[in-house]
């Protein structure tokens, strides 16, 4: 099995766990399109949808980048129909996108509790039913949403509600998608780490450089992406999926070499939220 001629959609993608996802699958030749409003470069972050799709082309992709907000129901639109025109379909939608803030409730601004929403729930919702027609044509077509079981435990509940909607949000439409799109062959899951993985939203948001330090990369998700992407969308759906335990379905056993900082025991790595 190989996403050689595959074409994925993503939103998100400039950096991170998004471009490592891309990168792997541009390894087989495959058809990458992200969407992302990284038009020019971020002071603090690196990389835009125009180095993201530089890096897939020599990684052995093919590359559309799209300038666009997931927030805007044209810009989706216009996202799906040129992916269609320069790919010729869609075979993979990957919701990328998201908006972390561990605010607690009082603390939470009201606009960031929107625009996580927007994003995290609403983007998820809006980029898959628009390319769901297309992806019913599609082969062994996939949705994959990167976001976290539905762990109602209160420590999570109460430590920062308003991310922790915004992240069962997309849990939640995916699932149901799973179910609504079954008949027509489209299989939608979700994926989440048993540890932080060493990106952007870890250093800025939760810990900084210590947190990085003891964190997996980036490529751990995107290998157990790549699995899921090749299991047979007709019954390999509706499940909330942890990256490890992809993983060592696939016969992984050894993640030493996913250590952000090598030699690190799994031991010592931090433990994600949600699970």
């Amino acid at each position: 099995m190989t996403l050689a001629g595959k074409t994925i959609l993503m939103s998100g993608g400039s950096r991170g766990i998004g471009l490592a996802i891309a990168l792997r699958a541009a390894r087989d030749g495959a058809n990458i399109a992200i969407m992302a409003k990284t038009d020019s470069p971020h002071p603090k972050l690196e990389g835009t949808v125009h180095s993201a799709a530089e890096a897939i082309r020599a990684a052995g992709g093919n590359a559309l980048g799209i300038v666009g907000d997931v927030r805007n129901d044209d810009d989706i639109t216009e996202a799906v129909l040129k992916t269609q025109g320069e790919f010729g379909g869609i075979d993979i939608v990957v919701n990328n996108a998201s908006v972390i803030d561990l605010s607690r409730s009082l603390d939470l601004p009201a606009k960031k509790y929107d625009l996580m929403q927007d994003v995290n729930v609403r983007g998820t919702f809006m980029l898959s039913r628009a390319a769901a027609p297309i992806l019913k044509d599609a082969e062994n077509p996939h949705i994959l949403s990167l976001s976290p079981p539905l762990n109602l435990d209160p420590k999570w509940l109460g430590a920062h509600t308003g991310y922790t909607m915004a992240k069962y949000g997309m849990t939640m439409a995916t699932l149901g998608m799973a179910s609504e799109f079954a008949r027509r062959g489209i299989a939608a899951n979700t994926l989440w780490p048993r540890t932080t993985i060493a990106t952007a939203a870890v250093q800025f948001a939760l810990g900084g450089d210590t947190m990085m330090k003891v964190s997996r990369t980036p490529e751990i998700y995107a290998d157990a992406a790549y699995e899921i992407f090749l299991q047979p969308s007709s019954s390999y759906t509706g499940q909330t999926l942890i990256v490890e335990d992809v993983l060592e379905a696939s016969g992984v056993t050894d993640f030493s070499g996913y250590a952000a900082v090598p030699g690190t025991p799994d031991s010592e790595l931090f433990p994600d939220i949600f699970l």
